[in-house]
């Protein structure tokens, strides 16, 4: 009896001859439609990634057409890097993109330019220098459709905000520049290098406060303001008291209305739900000073 050598993709205990067929065609289009609405309606980013690795391995058992096995792989590539960064796990995003492609020269450039994307909005854009140098200077990339853009990313989002000016002119005045670029492309480019340049010197010759300190003063103003509000308040409150008497003003309670505007204004957020129960009370507590101060006049009046 011959003893022939199982697949890898079958499960099966009886040899490849009786292992289940691989999924097909349509059965993997309906798992990345899945992985989709996991992803985008359930917001169940677990499962979308779990199925997307499903769906990845189910192709590596597959003999489809080369070309309909790359989309369906990015596909399934694509919508698994979003889960991993929703899930908080972007750490190890272009590692596992590496275990899915094995090689960074075919990385599609859509992923490469995700990845970029990523990595810069989570401040780790040096993450991504290394492994799209590469990508760039590698010649069979040179007629990808997302060429240019791969080369756009690499210099706004990684060389820009790294500071590596000269490896920016380099790049675009070199093979990938010239490669990716137009001529009005290439000098736009360079121009917003050396504006770049222009303001690190003016920063260098001359150092200013942070931008932020104008965002920090602002809530300091705007406290002062309300600050003087206040005080405001509590000389009229006052005047009234003596003009009343001690006896027919409810003291107790203007007291307790400064204290909650006080606390509401300088101490807590009145846009934070924790701070609504404060709103309440200090209104029921204005209702009764208001009634207890003007009822009398109203009452004459009628």
């Amino acid at each position: 009896m011959s003893s022939g050598v199982t697949s890898s993709c079958s499960n099966g205990s009886f040899g490849s001859d009786f292992s289940p067929p691989p999924p097909s065609l349509s059965q993997m289009f309906n798992m990345l439609d899945s992985a989709a609405e996991l992803m985008m309606v359930h917001r169940d980013f677990h499962a979308a990634l779990g199925t997307c690795n499903r769906g990845l391995e189910s192709l590596a058992c597959m003999e489809l057409e080369e070309n309909r096995c790359e989309e369906l792989k990015a596909a399934f590539c694509m919508l698994g890097v979003q889960a991993q960064a929703e899930l908080n796990q972007w750490h190890g995003v272009f590692s596992w993109v590496l275990q899915q492609y094995e090689h960074l020269e075919i990385i599609p450039a859509k992923i490469m330019q995700t990845c970029i994307l990523l990595f810069s909005k989570v401040g780790e854009p040096a993450v991504m220098q290394e492994a799209t140098r590469v990508w760039l200077h590698c010649s069979s990339n040179g007629n990808a459709a997302g060429f240019r853009t791969v080369a756009e990313l690499y210099l706004l989002h990684i060389l820009l905000p790294l500071g590596h000016l000269e490896e920016a002119r380099e790049l675009i005045s070199g093979d990938v520049g010239r490669t990716a670029f137009t001529e009005d492309q290439r000098q736009t480019a360079l121009d917003v290098v050396e504006e770049k340049t222009r303001q690190n010197e003016e920063l260098f010759l001359n150092p200013r406060s942070p931008p932020d300190s104008d965002a920090a003063a602002r809530p300091a103003s705007t406290r002062g303001t309300v600050m003087c509000k206040l005080e405001a308040m509590l000389r009229f409150l006052h005047r009234k008291c003596l003009l009343t008497g001690l006896g027919s003003f409810p003291l107790r309670k203007v007291f307790l209305a400064a204290v909650l505007l006080y606390m509401l204004f300088l101490r807590l957020d009145p846009a934070h739900p924790s701070s609504f129960m404060w709103i309440s009370k200090l209104l029921t507590l204005i209702r009764q000073m208001w009634r207890s101060m003007f009822a009398p006049y109203y009452q004459a009046l009628t």
